[in-house]
């Protein structure tokens, strides 16, 4: 707690040349003071030796500088007990900006004070150009990104740009007129119209955090300035708002954000209960040309920061600097003030101040650091009378500025590039585009695979199979791979449409037996023969008769492929025609045969080179006249009855070494869909 009776000189008198120093006690400072006078009169040094006196006293103070060479001079006061009790805000330092989010943790209840101190401080730099619509829907966004979650002010354009960020902020707002607005109004408004409204704020607001250094400290999330810690905990805030190195409306409007960012901590203050703030720390604000940073919430500040022990010192130039409301809480508020040497037209002003002891005559006569001035002395204002500022307060000693600011610097700061890393991070689209990864299907290849087989059948065959053991292997599995997807590709679908025509899909139902062992046959035999027309009739116990037409076509196939990469080995083949005869044994009845098929028959060099049995058009109509059966054996000679000239009789030889018995070389006829389906 600091002590009320402690007092801080800032003037000696000089009534009848007797110099005696004097000061304001703590206590009396809590009514603020009010410094005026023209440039280059003393104004900064009497805020100065103040400042570096509740330094060096041990206060918690903050001193705001728009030029940067009070700053400078007041580093030197630091002694080196109270290093680690500054916090140095230079938005100029580039290299480790320090954030400051005036949108971060702001109580529900307190909300409108912050969105009242933005819209004043804009409306303060862009006077001519902020109209009633403009204010309307800033202050709806504003309202609106105070309840989002890590919201900064960087938000403002995002949120009149994008929908899906103006959608997942709006899900988080709990004010009813706040979203009322934005989903009863701004949502309805014609596209054309709400891109005009919000154009005209996003150019004043990008004309702010479109500049890097700007952008670096109020885009961070998270602040690092605590104003509650550093006024209970009495440390030291001193604040940099060059002109010339960061620009006069970058200055001003990080300025009035501070101050009622400060504001706010005063009123937190309010939590400790009214019983305990008197037990609270004294914090004292220095603002040297206050101007530039008071809007109209300033006023509050005036006459409410005395409740909650912020103490405020303000000096500026001229009265019409300031707004009237402003003005009106000076006039009304203060408890010291002290004039310089100022205007015909202030003099005025302050002679109904000072009267009857000055006249407006006296105020504009002043010499440099002579003062007038009406002192709060133990809470009642003395007459006025004059004095004369103090010379600079003398320094501790060796100046610990580069201390000051690396301490700072590693405390409160963070490198420039971990900044901007988390400041686009922050701007990443609300619902990111998915990112798909195109994998080939299990028929389809890889880009890898394709890849390698053009390398590999880039070069003949012969050179393929004298290459590298690794080489003929892929060489190898990529026939094998594309046999076996031609196969799948080709058999598998057709075989499975002509076997549905044999009745319902059941257990026995002759696909469910069928296709697994087609596919299983598939894979165990290595498909690298002779292609599959080339095989004719095979000498495997099994005679099968292909129509013309289908012995065509498997011709055509065969010339257009190599035969070792299309070909099928007889023991794939006499596979595929044992699982069709067992099918077609159990679909006799429901299926009436076309062709007449011998099975188990052994065919001599003669019946091989006669030519394929012709249709008959008995045999196209299913007629059993067309049929010949092993049942009734016939003489040599002797033509069956309603034997046709065209129709194809095969001719029984004896064996007596593979002698077929009646039941194993029943005549069994296949569809001739099937065989086309099949052999195709």
């Amino acid at each position: 707690m600091s002590n009320g009776e402690q007092v801080t000189y800032f003037a000696e008198t000089d009534f009848r040349n007797r110099r005696t120093r004097f000061g304001i006690k703590n206590k009396d400072r809590s009514r603020h003071v009010y410094v005026i006078g023209k440039t280059g009169m003393g104004k900064s040094t009497l805020l100065e030796n103040m400042a570096a006196q509740d330094i060096l006293n041990g206060e918690g103070m903050c001193f705001m500088d728009p030029h940067g060479s009070a700053i400078d001079v007041l580093i030197d006061y630091i002694p080196e007990h109270r290093v680690k009790d500054v916090v140095y805000f230079a938005p100029f330092d580039t290299d480790y900006p320090m954030s400051f989010n005036v949108l971060e943790a702001v109580d529900p209840d307190k909300r409108h004070l912050v969105v009242a101190g933005l819209m004043a401080s804009f409306k303060k730099i862009w006077v001519d150009a902020f109209s009633a619509r403009m204010e309307y829907i800033l202050s709806n966004t504003l309202l609106a990104l105070l309840e989002y979650p890590n919201a900064t002010l960087l938000g403002v354009n995002r949120m009149l740009a994008e929908k899906d960020f103006r959608d997942d902020v709006i899900k988080h707002i709990t004010d009813p007129s706040v979203k009322a607005f934005w989903i009863d109004e701004y949502n309805k408004w014609d596209p054309r119209y709400a891109r005009e409204a919000g154009a005209a704020i996003q150019n004043k607001i990008g004309q702010f955090t479109a500049n890097p250094l700007i952008r670096n400290i109020v885009g961070q999330q998270e602040s690092a300035i605590d104003f509650r810690k550093i006024m209970d905990e009495q440390k030291i805030l001193l604040v940099n708002l060059s002109k010339g190195l960061i620009g006069e409306s970058n200055g001003n409007l990080l300025g009035g954000m501070l101050i009622t960012k400060l504001y706010l901590a005063a009123m937190s203050r309010a939590d400790v209960g009214a019983g305990r703030l008197d037990d609270l720390p004294n914090f004292f604000m220095f603002v040297d040309e206050f101007q530039n940073f008071a809007n109209e919430s300033f006023a509050d500040i005036l006459s409410e920061a005395r409740k909650y022990k912020l103490n405020l010192t303000v000096a500026h130039q001229y009265v019409e600097q300031m707004d009237e409301n402003v003005a009106a809480a000076i006039f009304g508020n203060v408890g010291t003030m002290v004039t310089f040497r100022i205007g015909a037209t202030d003099a005025e002003v302050f002679e109904k101040q000072f009267a009857p002891t000055f006249t407006a005559e006296d105020l504009v006569n002043l010499g440099k650091f002579q003062i007038y001035l009406s002192l709060m002395i133990d809470g009642i204002g003395s007459r006025p009378f004059s004095a004369r500022t103090m010379p600079p307060v003398e320094k501790p000693g060796e100046s610990l500025r580069e201390a000051v600011i690396e301490h700072s610097r590693r405390i409160y700061a963070m490198p420039r590039a971990e900044v901007e890393a988390a400041v686009m991070a922050w701007h990443e689209p609300i619902k990111k585009p998915e990112r798909r990864s195109f994998k080939p299907e299990a028929d389809q290849r890889s880009d890898k695979q394709d890849f390698l087989e053009k390398r590999i059948l880039s070069a003949p065959r012969k050179e393929r199979d004298a290459g590298s053991s690794s080489l003929k292997k892929a060489a190898k599995e990529l026939d094998e791979k594309e046999a076996e997807y031609e196969m799948k590709k080709i058999v598998s679908p057709r075989l499975n449409d002509l076997l549905d025509k044999f009745g319902s899909d059941t257990e026995d139902h002759p696909k469910n037996k069928v296709i697994p062992k087609v596919v299983e046959n598939i894979k165990r035999h290595d498909i690298s023969s002779e292609p599959l027309a080339k095989t004719g009739t095979r000498e495997t116990g099994t005679q099968t008769t292909i129509p013309a037409s289908v012995a065509e076509k498997v011709a055509r196939v065969s010339k257009s492929k190599p035969g070792s990469d299309r070909g099928a080995k007889e023991g794939t083949m006499s596979s595929l025609q044992a699982v069709l005869k067992k099918a077609m044994g159990n679909a006799d009845k429901k299926a009436p045969s076309k062709i007449a098929v011998r099975v188990n028959d052994t065919i001599d060099e003669s019946e091989k080179k006669r030519p394929p049995r012709k249709v008959t058009d008995d045999m196209k109509q299913g007629g059993s006249q067309a049929e010949t059966t092993e049942d009734t054996p016939l003489k040599e000679g002797t033509k069956p009855a309603h034997h046709d000239e065209n129709t194809t009789t095969t001719k029984k030889e004896p064996n007596t070494e593979n002698k077929p018995s009646n039941k194993g070389g029943s005549v069994r006829e296949v569809p001739e869909d099937v065989l086309k389906g099949i052999f195709s």
